[in-house]
């Protein structure tokens, strides 16, 4: 019976109105067969239960029926416990699965308990989303986006050769695979010390598996009861090791970085093929450059530009042509869309593509003949784009520069004539933006820069360069254009969309602003300028910090999808990713459609490689369903970037434990204030218990904390003075505390032997109060009755 209908009255049992009614068959005790007919067409679980009353077994018959599957499970005919039986190579019709894979932005599953011999592999369950509900990721409605390791209960049914799964509910991860610290206690007993910072426990270790005291270690239960304790199933070294950081995120959230040896071999096969000078634009003779961070490790954009003679501009984005060599359909296909973008640590890269094209074949290096895909534009004097068109060519970069020597090469009147060039070109496109008027927040990014053994040499904040603007003015340029040309084509399009804010971050905004004697009129088109004007117009630095976090709280999230809906931040109607194939899915698939739609030159045929083409029939079939794999996958780098970064801050602060920072409040919580150097971005907290001897309130709408007594506030954005309290590189966490302290953090609901009583509280209704009459701010009201 299909999912999505109900079944009619008919076939409801009269006592549950619910339950579907038992077939009949003949009494008395079935045969093989009719035992497994029963339990094929069930649509609920099977026991022994079932079997009995459905053939109208009693007495001694049932004795006989014990008997017979028994006889069954033996000879491999069905499998399952006593409560529940199955088909023996199937999988049971209500059972627990766990997520293993994501392809083609669905969940992959098999079931959870799978013990049947080593011949039989688990069968592979795709995981379908209910009718009607609109996702942004591999999830069902009401679970949630799914990973690899999630457990499921589900609903099962087989489809022609395969298995589908309907979840019904998210199971809790007790098997998952957890990561932490080795510590002993007085007794020698294991206890793992976890590394998520949000883990404030850790858990016993029933076996150490080995490990000694102080060892990264991945670990599961040992059992389903907690008492069961932790096992230990690998150990990982030393956790603050040089390198040690980013393996933690990357096993943290699974992401993939071990290519196979299929992959391996299909790369270094592809990465042979030869270039056809014939069929490619040869664009050699142009002086292209690379402009890029000194410690980039792939280059794949490149550009050029020179006047046009009439007061406009020409120019040439080059995009290494990674979609010459990785052909749809292929293993090495597959692994890129499961990866879905590069993810980049201080200490290593996990690449999309193996390294011998992402570092070495597709890497636009200076001097070395490389395919490109090449976006010619012309602009006029007022940065317009007046024309475009797309190629496959030939370039030979003549220079790789570092953003900061090519600034310097501009500041100091010392810059080639082709640089020169781009700024002059840049300089029209800069009013292009100006007259766009984009959201312009100032996010700072955070740069750890290490020796040759991976040792931290210095951590600051990455300077914000005209050159960083040229670059990303001239991919900006090129992403419209590459959006506009498959437009034109009516050709599969995947779209970088940055929604609006909704309302009710708007609403919220809007509360928030007038803390400050700020409106924010809701009956207005909303735009970037909007807020770049609301900004501009503050002249307190602290109070423009303030809004501006604000402003960024209030906007949407981005993603990729193959419906248009605009990207507001950019102010742009029409925006694609075009500019990064080699750490980028979405550009990949975004050429090929570019080759797809404009008869561009293909690879010869290979026996030994995938057949060539441009967007891949059932690419453009499941282009939704690839958008949301892909846009969560880069979530999922998001998050692992920082969280490494967040940890290599804390090791290089543990050695300054004490020490007094100047920094920024950013998020106002009951329990305390949270806070980032400001010339470091290190993010840690101030818990309430130091912030004074008195009783603090949180006002959630202006996002502060004020004292009872003094009055003292604590509003996200002011500036504060901080002692560093506690750091730590494992979990990333950092405490601080005021610098007028006594120099340690008190432990929450403790006291200080010479802190002062609290003043009396007083109840009023069933709530504790202080003199003013608001709510204490404290972690229990009373005890709890027994």
């Amino acid at each position: 019976m299909p999912f999505d209908k109900k079944p009619s009255r008919k076939t409801l049992s009269p006592r549950t109105g619910n339950t579907p009614r038992k077939p009949k068959f003949e009494p008395g005790l079935p045969t093989r067969q009719q035992v497994l007919d029963f339990i094929s067409n069930a649509t609920e679980e099977v026991g022994k239960r079932e079997i009995a009353k459905a053939f109208g077994l009693k007495g001694q018959e049932k004795i006989q029926l014990k008997a017979l599957l028994k006889d069954m499970a033996d000879e491999g005919l069905i499998d399952g416990k006593r409560t529940a039986y199955h088909r023996m190579g199937g999988v049971p019709k209500v059972t627990v699965l766990r997520v293993v894979d994501i392809e083609d932005g669905e969940p992959i599953a098999i079931p959870d308990n799978w013990e049947p011999d080593d011949a039989t592999p688990p069968p592979r369950l795709r995981i379908v989303e209910p009718r009607g509900s609109a996702k942004k990721g591999p999830a069902t409605r009401g679970i949630g986006p799914l990973k690899p390791g999630d457990r499921i209960l589900a609903r099962t049914e087989e489809a022609g050769a395969g298995w589908l799964a309907h979840a019904m509910k998210k199971m809790p991860s007790s098997l998952e695979a957890v990561m932490g610290v080795v510590e002993l206690d007085g007794a020698g007993k294991g206890w793992l010390a976890p590394v998520d910072k949000r883990e404030r426990h850790a858990s016993p270790i029933s076996d150490l598996g080995g490990a000694e005291a102080g060892q990264l270690v991945l670990a599961e239960p040992a059992g389903r009861s907690p008492r069961a304790g932790m096992r230990v199933t690998a150990v990982l070294g030393d956790p603050l090791a040089p390198k040690a950081f980013s393996l933690i995120a990357i096993h943290k959230h699974g992401i993939p970085h071990v290519f196979t040896s299929e992959v391996v071999s299909e790369a270094e096969l592809s990465a042979k093929q030869s270039l056809s000078r014939e069929k490619r634009e040869d664009l050699t003779h142009l002086p292209i450059v690379a402009i890029d961070p000194s410690d980039a490790r792939d280059h794949d954009d490149a550009i050029w530009a020179e006047e046009d003679g009439q007061g406009g501009w020409r120019a040439v984005v080059a995009i290494a042509d990674v979609s010459f060599y990785v052909r749809p359909g292929g293993a090495l296909d597959r692994e890129a869309r499961k990866r879905g973008n590069s993810v980049y640590f201080p200490d290593r890269v996990v690449p999309m593509l193996p390294e011998v094209l992402s570092a070495d074949v597709c890497s636009l290096k200076a001097g070395a003949p490389r395919a490109a895909m090449a976006c010619h534009m012309t602009f006029d004097s007022a940065g317009k784009m007046t024309s475009f068109r797309f190629t496959r060519a030939i370039v030979q970069i003549a220079e790789v520069i570092a953003y900061e020597e090519a600034q310097a090469r501009i500041d100091e009147a010392r810059a080639q004539p082709h640089l020169v060039s781009l700024w002059g070109a840049w300089a029209a496109l800069a009013k292009a933006r100006e007259a766009r008027d984009p959201l312009n927040l100032e996010l700072p990014e955070r740069r750890v820069m290490l020796d040759e053994k991976g040792r931290i040499t210095s951590i600051a904040l990455r300077e914000r360069l005209d050159a960083h603007r040229v670059v990303e003015d001239f991919m900006i340029a090129a992403n419209v254009a590459a959006a506009k040309a498959l437009e034109s084509k009516v050709a599969p399009v995947v779209y970088r969309i940055h929604e609006p804010p909704n309302r009710e971050k708007l609403i919220a905004l809007k509360d928030y602003l007038a803390t400050f004697e700020r409106k924010l009129s809701l009956g207005q088109v909303i735009t970037p300028a909007l807020f770049n004007r609301m900004l501009s117009a503050i002249e307190d630095e602290a109070e423009k910090a303030l809004i501006m976090e604000a402003v960024l709280r209030s906007q949407t999230q981005a993603y990729y999808g193959p419906r248009n809906a605009g990207h507001f931040g950019l102010g742009l109607g029409s925006y694609s990713h075009f500019t990064s194939p080699i750490r980028r899915y979405s550009d990949l698939l975004v050429h090929r459609a570019l080759v797809d739609s404009f008869g561009l030159e293909q690879p010869a045929p290979h026996e030994d490689l995938p057949e060539a083409s441009g967007l891949h029939a059932r690419d453009g079939a499941d282009l939704g369903k690839i958008c949301d794999a892909i846009s969560v996958a880069e979530r999922r780098a998001m998050t692992a970037e920082r969280e490494t970064i967040d940890r290599y801050v804390a090791a290089w602060l543990a050695t300054r434990v004490g020490e007094v920072f100047d920094c920024r409040i950013t998020g106002v919580q009951r329990f305390g204030l949270f806070a980032t150097i400001i010339s470091l971005g290190g993010d840690g907290l101030v818990p309430i218990s130091v912030l004074g001897d008195e009783r603090f309130f949180h006002d959630e709408k202006a996002q502060a904390l004020e004292g009872e007594r003094t009055g003292t506030r604590f509003s996200m954005g002011d500036r504060i003075r901080l002692r560093l309290a506690e750091a730590n590189p494992l979990t990333g966490a950092l405490k601080f505390e005021p610098e007028d302290s006594e120099g340690r953090i008190e432990a929450r609901g403790g006291h200080r032997e010479d802190k002062p009583k609290r003043e009396p509280l007083f109840k009023r209704g069933n709530h504790l109060v202080g003199k003013r009459g608001r709510p204490a701010n404290i972690r229990h009201q009373g005890k709890k009755k027994r």
